[in-house]
């Protein structure tokens, strides 16, 4: 097993880095206990599903493994993060977590996003056309960034003028480095809560301000539609508003914008199913979600047992820390056939990059659609797409996000 002193400074980790240690956590077993993590290890795919479907045994409520106030500085805002859980309803658990999610999908509709997608056609030719016919792009900067961020910040209402401090807090909070892959969870979550405090601090207040003017003059939009929204005589408070549309402002736009950088890499390492998709661009939906499968953009999840729970050939104790690689699940050999290999014909493909359960996330079908429409744009209005050989691509620490920063492109327009 790898010691800390083995990986180098995260910018320099790459998705094969993670690989490799993902496949020594395997030979110990799809499901073990790491005494130095202190958590439980799940990896294979049929017991990853488990234990995400099964809510009652499998809490979502981390809040016991941050820090205690009186272990955190002043300045670590403990306040803050609480603020920013109430509405966050990826860390609550049923009851609550029905009735905020129900609440949510009420004002964030499958018609609401459907019918983004002559916008989002139309800002990702925007984009491209002001690149001005270079033949080098900067993907990320250039349109996988700016992209999901305008269609979210347009479909909240927040000004266009704000994004460069929506991209602050996404870096600050998503771009980290990981000293030590087995670092203990526990630890980890008070340099994260150390880390975040600052950003959730900024982001809480001006959201905050955006839904109490909203609450006052509603608009047609996301945020005017969450303060209005009511179920069974229920409504949404500010403080619960703040949490879901901090959720779908940071992790809905960095989701679309690592799984754009992700299709253009695994693109370029199998020309052959470039060739294919352009000769049949009906395949793209498919291959949006191999990319997924295969560079899954957030690498594990993290749950805690409620009560003891067999989960494949082990025992979870209840109280125990669990971690859920959806890396490792999503290339379990007893699922997917050669699971190294992209394929985007590839059926059925029941990759958990999306979560599973009462959890699955609620902005997967727009980053699909993002993913897609964007990625066929790119195909048609380049003949061809190369990853340049004379610039460094830049990848996320991938033990955080399997992600890219920056990845410049050699183009030939059509």
């Amino acid at each position: 097993m790898p010691q800390s002193t083995t990986w180098p400074n995260a910018v320099h980790r790459s998705l094969p880095d993670l690989l490799c240690w993902l496949d020594g956590l395997r030979r110990r077993g799809q499901v073990h206990r790491d005494d130095r993590q202190r958590c439980w290890h799940v990896l294979g795919h049929p017991e990853a599903n488990a234990v995400l479907a099964d809510h009652r045994s499998f809490s979502s409520d981390l809040r016991d493994l941050l820090p205690r106030r009186e272990d955190l500085a002043e300045d670590d805002l403990p306040d803050e993060m609480e603020l920013f859980q109430r509405g966050n309803f990826v860390r609550l658990d049923p009851p609550e977590q029905h009735r905020l999610r129900g609440l949510a999908s009420r004002a964030f509709t499958p018609r609401t996003v459907a019918g983004l997608a002559p916008r989002i056609a139309e800002v990702t030719t925007e984009l491209l056309d002001a690149t001005g016919g270079r033949t080098r792009l900067e993907l990320i900067d250039d349109l996988a960034y700016p992209l999901p961020v305008i269609v979210i910040a347009e479909l909240l209402g927040l000004p266009a003028a704000d994004r460069p401090m929506f991209r602050r807090w996404a870096d600050a909070l998503f771009d980290r480095e990981v000293t030590d892959p087995e670092q203990p969870l526990t630890e980890l979550a008070a340099a994260n809560t150390r880390t975040a405090g600052p950003v959730l601090r900024e982001m809480n207040a001006y959201l905050l301000d955006r839904i109490r003017a909203c609450r006052a003059h509603p608009g047609d939009d996301l945020i005017g539609r969450l303060v209005q929204v009511e179920a069974d005589g229920q409504r949404l408070a500010d403080e619960e508003i703040v949490g879901f549309v901090g959720l779908l402002l940071l992790a809905g736009h960095i989701t679309t914008t690592a799984t754009l950088g992700n299709a253009v890499l695994a693109l370029d390492e199998h020309p052959g199913a470039v060739a294919e998709l352009r000769a049949e661009p009906a395949l793209l939906p498919a291959a949006i979600e191999e990319v997924l499968r295969l560079r899954t953009p957030f690498p594990r999840l993290v749950r805690r047992a409620v009560t003891d729970t067999r989960v494949g050939d082990e025992v979870i104790p209840a109280g125990a820390v669990v971690t859920i690689w959806l890396t490792a699940a999503n290339r379990d050999e007893r699922v997917f056939a050669d699971p190294d290999r992209f394929d985007p014909r590839r059926a059925p493909n029941p990759h958990l990059a999306f979560g599973h359960g009462v959890h699955f996330c609620l902005g997967a079908p727009l980053a699909r659609l993002e993913a897609r429409t964007a990625l066929g744009i790119l195909l048609d209005r380049y003949s061809d797409i190369a990853v340049a050989t004379d610039a460094p691509v830049r990848h996320r620490d991938p033990w955080t996000m399997v992600s890219v920063n920056s990845l410049p492109l050699d183009v030939h327009s059509r």
